[in-house]
């Protein structure tokens, strides 16, 4: 699903400057995210991606610039308006970050159990439509140490889902997979995107991933410090005279 060029902008990032101490990771990204996109950030190991996806979810506060959600300014809100805002999204991160004790069925039942009064009875059917969303039905009753890495790519998405958030932040999802699994989770993605319409943000470097499920994107850099390119990431490929932007969609040396 490709957002319609008038959609609304259920994110926007305003001149965010990312620095630990003296060391800037990029200053001055602006972009906007919107609604039932798949929206790509981009770039080289270093540059600041996943620091960008925690600066827009709460985690790590910007030194200069804000970030709206859904018309909530993230830094701004506190308390139960925060809370509220932060109920509203789900984040997949890189490794799955599951518990390793627990079912997956029981993985996906958790953000149910803190923020609903569901019966547990209701909670375990709901995490196993989460579940079926991402193929893993058959899965349920298995622990962690038991499944695939794709398989726990798959899960950590329906734990996100478990709220039906309209936006899902998805942390390198493809990292560490092979090429097919990682094919099938893209796939998924899209699927996602357009039969819930929820809004997908996906930090990631996969060529592949990136050209597959990228409705938009932005790529930051780290000798820049900062965004050099925003766009369809295709017409960046095909059109883009930036050399670093050339050298990181045709892998030519910059």
């Amino acid at each position: 699903m490709t957002a319609a060029p008038d959609a609304e902008a259920v994110i926007r990032a305003e001149n965010l400057t990312a620095a630990f101490g003296d060391r800037v990771l990029f200053r001055d990204v602006s972009f906007e995210v919107k609604r039932g996109e798949v929206f790509v950030i981009l770039g080289g190991s270093g540059c600041g991606k996943s620091t960008l996806l925690k600066m827009m979810i709460g985690l790590v506060p910007p030194r200069h610039g804000r970030v709206f959600i859904l018309g909530t300014d993230v830094w701004a809100a506190d308390g139960a308006a925060r809370l509220a805002l932060l109920r509203r999204i789900g984040v997949m991160w890189q490794q799955g970050a599951l518990f390793g004790s627990q079912t997956l069925l029981e993985n996906v039942e958790m953000p149910l159990a803190e923020h609903t009064s569901l019966r547990p009875e209701a909670r375990a059917e709901v995490a196993r439509v989460k579940l079926g969303l991402v193929g893993l039905s058959e899965a349920a009753s298995r622990l962690p140490s038991e499944v695939s890495g794709g398989m726990l790519k798959r899960a950590g998405v329906a734990r996100a889902l478990a709220l039906d958030p309209p936006i899902l932040f998805l942390d390198e999802p493809s990292a560490g997979l092979d090429p097919i699994t990682s094919a099938g989770l893209d796939e998924m993605i899209r699927d996602l995107a357009r039969s819930l319409g929820t809004t997908f943000v996906v930090v990631t470097h996969e060529l592949a991933s990136i050209l597959a499920i990228g409705d938009r994107c932005i790529m930051l850099d780290r000798e820049a410090q900062g965004m050099i390119a925003e766009g369809d990431p295709r017409r960046l490929r095909d059109e883009s005279t930036h050399p670093t932007v050339r050298a990181f969609f045709r892998r030519e040396a910059a």
